[in-house]
């Protein structure tokens, strides 16, 4: 094992309060590409800032290589005294480093260097930053949340660059898919501590559940043993008092260290508030078409979508995605073409700039819309210092400002104000920026779980592929030309779909490169098929019609009880409304399969 190039052993750091870290580490040899893990607020970039040079810990040991060189990635750079974006970039490079990797990577991440960075958005700052830390290939790379603002394409290639890297890399990202793709080792901050567990982060939501189960078993047996030593203390320790005062400072340790335990911070607690049934057709599109001067955005698009449906939107920045949702929405009118929105819709809407936020508004103010100290959730009163808690926001900052809330707080804060209002058609415009893992996996289960429709933008893979049922993205991925297609399935069977089509094209370009006579024995011989669709759902319809058996099944035992109707009748009322909508989608499903199923016997046969 080679030594490490940059050792944080022990580290404390407090801001006045309880400790942000205490008894921290982190060993980076070379060669590593580690992730860093952990909960919003649990002070992974302080940590990379320790290890950066840029914050100094309180106490603890720091060790960098002396000949070792370090490059951490700015949440905000400075560009003072640069007046174009490759100056600002090349400054990064030390002596013998070659200046056209800043051109190369300027380019890739869609910058020309020309630009004057007074003049940069937040997502073309970081974009520079970017080049600026990678060009120079430094022995150790700190990265904190590298994929912020860039889009798929331009993720993809991050993650090949990153894979094939000399430098050791330090990455903390809320991108499941990218951390799986780039990392070897992964290193969780939990309560001030750190753990390493020396494989990629695919492996580590197993590994967590397994260290908090057995820390769980431990403080169990810790419980148990002091109850025995307790007995002991009442019924044994007057005639051996001398010769036991150890045992008794054992038990009194024990009992610091049980009262003492830190447990893992809550998970956040939510479910949507439910709302009046949207009509069964949602939002129907008919030939729609958007252009700006020249630039056509929209060319014909058509599209139907049902009560149910989770629609994800996906391309490059600047491919169209919050306009074709603007218009599918009715929020933006198309230049041609009609769009029309079901009845009894309400929406509720998750913005990618927050821009639904007054940053001197407190979240208390915020969540109750100004109406005192309480809010109506699913019809009932709730107080708000009570329904912050669900959401990990502790009942002391009711009166905080907006302002002094991190990323990942004030996103978690819009989607508490989502959850407590009736809804049943979700728009998220990328809702995973800067949400921990933990409330990733909530705000999954909870799109995949909607009753109703949703419609998200995202460039989060993992998360498209876990929640979507259909994916809309450009016909041509490299060079957006207004085109757009629906494909079934998520963000991987949306790659699948695309190879598919590009080998039946040059096939079919292959085909009519062969004389008349050829190509008309290959056309007479083919026959047609089912779409992929429609293979989709033949595939799929059983078990999602399994589901439903399954829930009705539980409804039925629920309802065979005599006495529920006179203990319950609400509760009666309930599960009789959801068994009669469970049976019609069951039905609807059935059709669909049988007419599927005739279908692809009659092409087959």
């Amino acid at each position: 094992m080679a030594p490490p190039i940059l050792k944080l052993d022990d580290i404390f750091l407090s801001f006045g309060g309880a400790p942000l870290l205490a008894g921290a580490g982190l060993q980076i040899e070379p060669g590593d590409k580690i992730c860093l893990v952990g909960r919003n607020g649990s002070g992974k970039s302080t940590l990379l800032k320790i290890a950066a040079g840029l914050v100094e810990a309180q106490s603890g040991e720091v060790f960098r290589h002396p000949s070792s060189t370090v490059r951490y990635l700015e949440q905000a750079p400075d560009f003072a005294g640069f007046n174009t974006v490759q100056a600002y970039a090349e400054a990064g490079l030390g002596p013998g480093d070659d200046p056209y990797r800043v051109t190369y990577l300027l380019s890739h991440l869609g910058l020309s260097g020309d630009e004057d960075p007074r003049m940069l958005s937040g997502g073309e700052s970081r974009r520079a930053a970017l080049a600026r830390v990678m060009a120079p290939e430094p022995d150790i790379l700190l990265l904190d949340e590298p994929t912020n603002h860039l889009d798929l394409p331009t993720i993809e290639w991050l993650e090949g660059e990153l894979q094939k890297t000399r430098s050791a890399l330090v990455l903390i990202s809320h991108d499941r898919r990218f951390l799986e793709k780039v990392s070897t080792a992964t290193v969780w901050l939990d309560r001030g501590t750190s753990r390493r567990l020396d494989r990629g982060f695919a492996h580590f939501e197993a590994w967590r559940d397994q260290v908090l189960e057995a820390e769980e078993l431990e403080q169990h047996k810790l419980g148990k043993s002091i109850e025995r030593e307790e007995h002991w203390l009442r019924y044994g320790v007057t005639a051996r008092r001398k010769r036991n005062m150890r045992r008794l400072g054992e038990l009194q340790t024990m009992r610091s260290n049980y009262r003492g335990h830190k447990g893992p911070q809550g998970t956040v607690q939510a479910t949507v508030s439910d709302a009046q049934e949207s009509g069964k057709l949602v939002i129907e599109a008919d030939k729609i078409t958007k252009s700006f001067g020249e630039r056509a955005i929209v060319t014909p698009f058509s599209i139907r979508v049902h009560r149910g449906d989770c629609i994800g939107l996906v391309g490059p920045n600047g491919a169209g995605k919050t306009t074709l949702l603007k218009m599918l929405t009715g929020q933006l009118s198309p230049d041609s073409g009609i769009v029309k929105l079901g009845t009894n819709l309400e929406i509720a809407t998750l913005d990618q700039k927050r821009e639904d936020l007054d940053p001197e508004d407190t979240l208390a103010n915020y969540l109750t819309d100004g109406r005192g100290e309480n809010l109506l959730v699913n019809g009932e009163q709730r107080h708000v210092t009570g329904y912050m808690k669900e959401f990990l926001f502790q009942p002391e900052q009711a009166r905080t400002p907006i302002r002094n809330l991190s990323g990942g707080e004030r996103a978690r804060l819009m989607l508490a104000r989502i959850l407590s209002r009736p809804t049943n058609l979700l728009i998220l415009d990328e809702p995973t920026n800067d949400l921990d893992i933990e409330t990733l996996d909530l705000l999954q289960e909870i799109v995949a779980g909607f009753p109703g429709t949703a419609i998200l933008v995202s460039h989060d893979r993992d998360f498209l592929d876990r929640t979507v049922t259909s994916t809309i993205a450009p016909a041509v991925p490299d060079a957006p030309d207004g085109r757009w297609i629906e494909y079934a399935g998520g963000y991987s069977d949306m790659l699948v779909q695309r190879k598919g089509a590009l080998e039946e094209r040059r096939k079919a370009e292959k085909a009519a490169e062969k004389p008349k006579t050829q190509q008309a024995t290959a056309s007479g011989s083919s026959k047609v098929k089912l779409s992929f669709k429609q293979k989709f759902a033949l595939e799929n319809l059983p078990k999602e019609m399994a589901k439903a058996e399954a829930e009705i099944a539980k409804r039925e035992q629920a309802m065979a009880d005599p006495n529920l109707f006179t203990r319950d009748p609400a509760a009666f009322n309930r599960l009789a409304g959801e068994m009669e909508k469970l049976r019609a989608s069951l039905t609807d499903m059935e059709e669909e399969w049988l007419e599927l199923e005739m279908l692809r016997e009659e092409l087959e046969g």
